[in-house]
């Protein structure tokens, strides 16, 4: 018995977040900026739109909003399935990749390698600045002989002089650290955890350093957890801490990197001078193999600039806003000022996506609502007289049969005492993601319309705000040199 064709949805498709032309998407794999180029890899199966056929797909752009997307840079081997990893930048050549009349270095990817009952790490290289891949030895460069061992996150620790991967034991919840000098021969060094949330087994570990307001460095390590997030199921929690070339000490307790339902997976670009940036899947195990778009299953959240600032209880938070390059898809700009007696109704266009930024003032409580044709589509309201945040996303039509999808998700707004607070809004055609607090805060869901949106809807019930709204260009494709 087949089943019917599935029917395209073109109105799903995001214009400033990265979707794959057709197929599955899920990790988003090897950030890493060459020269003036970001090249983006990712989970990919290029025959379907499940999970299977594990392969890296590759897309790269000037601006991380528009992207060329290639053909697959690391196919699935006849041995084992190409799961997650990082990219690196071998400046120096200490793998001994570059050969001779080679023009720039050699980029390196580590990537696990999947088998039927095994995981182990592999290598894999380019000699053309990341145009085209070719695999390493054909046995793994790090094995533990585990079952679920996976996932490595590399960067180059320059006190410690040596290469340093993460990686992650999944059931035992723990992150291991691992040392090399050459990308090729790999030693532990520590292992941490468990800690913060533990109920659900670990997955897609990262460590990387941030300088906090004063400019002092820290170190924050960032893992997934499959089950006990924020909204139930998959979430991402990170700890601030000491690393010093061998072992992580966190200084405080373990926060959510995302209150909101679809964020996951998230790792950092390698290779960003002067700016810490990282990308995660916009989606959620609970529901992901049911998301009812076509041709294409999947989607990657904005790149986000971080930062460390103190939260409101003293302690180290990290910071996530927009990438700054979304400045540049501005179109229409309008300026708000809204009180309870002036709400404010603003046409969505279909082919723009939206950026709200908005300053309340002490005690307001503040709705925002997407409508269409069929009614509310999402609904955010801020409610700093009790601080907290709420996003409603009805699953009406074809979501109303993926469970988990619908409801509403809550989170804590992180107020000062006596402060007010800025929110930032930027909606796609399927998703939302927000940020508060310079970015203390952030939420992301995704939402698929029954009808095409047509106005955003504000109105304040106390209190104040005041900013503006723009119309955002589509990103469509690479832009020129």
């Amino acid at each position: 018995m087949s089943s019917a064709t599935p029917v395209p949805t073109p109105a799903w498709r995001p214009l400033i977040h990265f979707t794959p032309r057709q197929h599955w998407i899920n990790d988003p794999n090897g950030l890493v900026q060459v020269g003036k180029v970001y090249h983006l890899f990712y989970q990919h199966n290029p025959q379907g739109t499940e999970h299977a056929n594990m392969s890296w797909g590759h897309a790269t752009s000037r601006d991380l909003l528009r992207w060329q997307e290639h053909d697959v840079a690391l196919p699935g081997r006849e041995a084992h399935a190409i799961f997650s990893g990082s990219a690196v930048v071998d400046t120096h050549n200490t793998s001994g990749l570059r050969q001779r009349g080679d023009a720039s270095p050699p980029v390196v990817a580590l990537y696990t390698g999947a088998g039927h009952s095994w995981q182990a790490q592999y290598l894999a290289y380019s000699r053309d600045d990341g145009e085209t891949w070719h695999f390493g030895p054909d046995h793994p460069v790090l094995d533990e002989g585990r079952a679920d061992f996976r996932d490595p996150k590399v960067f180059w620790h320059g006190p410690s002089e040596q290469w340093v991967g993460a990686v992650v034991y999944p059931d035992e919840r723990q992150v291991a650290l691992y040392g090399s000098p050459n990308l090729h021969v790999w030693t532990s060094l520590s292992v941490f955890g468990p800690a913060g949330e533990a109920g659900g087994i670990w997955e897609v570990p990262d460590l990387f350093a941030l300088p906090d307001e004063t400019g002092r460095e820290h170190w924050v390590l960032k893992v997934d957890v499959f089950a006990g997030g924020p909204q139930g199921g998959t979430g991402a929690q990170y700890f601030v801490g000491d690393f010093d070339g061998a072992v992580f000490t966190p200084h405080g307790p373990a926060r959510w990197a995302d209150y909101g339902k679809d964020f996951y997976a998230a790792i950092t670009w390698s290779g960003t001078p002067g700016r810490c940036l990282w990308t995660a899947w916009q989606s959620s195990w609970d529901y992901a193999t049911r998301l009812p778009t076509h041709p294409w299953r999947g989607a990657l959240t904005l790149a986000r600039e971080l930062g460390l600032r103190r939260g409101p209880d003293g302690e180290l938070w990290l910071t996530q806003v927009p990438l700054r390059e979304l400045e540049n898809l501005r179109d229409h700009h309008l300026p708000l000022h809204l009180t309870p007696d002036t709400p404010a109704t603003l046409p969505l266009a279909p082919d723009h996506a939206f950026d709200l930024s908005l300053s309340l003032t002490p005690q307001t409580v503040l709705t925002v609502r997407v409508t269409s044709a069929a009614g509310d589509e999402l609904a955010l309201r801020a409610d700093l007289a009790h601080g907290t945040l709420t996003l409603e996303r009805p699953a009406r039509g074809t979501l109303a049969e993926v469970p988990g999808f619908g409801g509403t998700h809550t989170a804590p707004l992180p107020l000062t005492q006596g402060g007010g607070l800025d929110l930032r809004l930027v909606l796609d055609t399927s998703s939302a993601e927000l940020f508060a607090g310079g970015g203390l805060l952030a939420l992301s869901d995704l939402y698929f319309p029954e009808a095409v949106p047509e106005l955003l809807h504000l109105a304040v019930e106390s209190g104040e705000a005041t900013g503006q709204a723009w119309t955002l260009r589509g990103a469509g494709g690479e832009p020129g040199a």
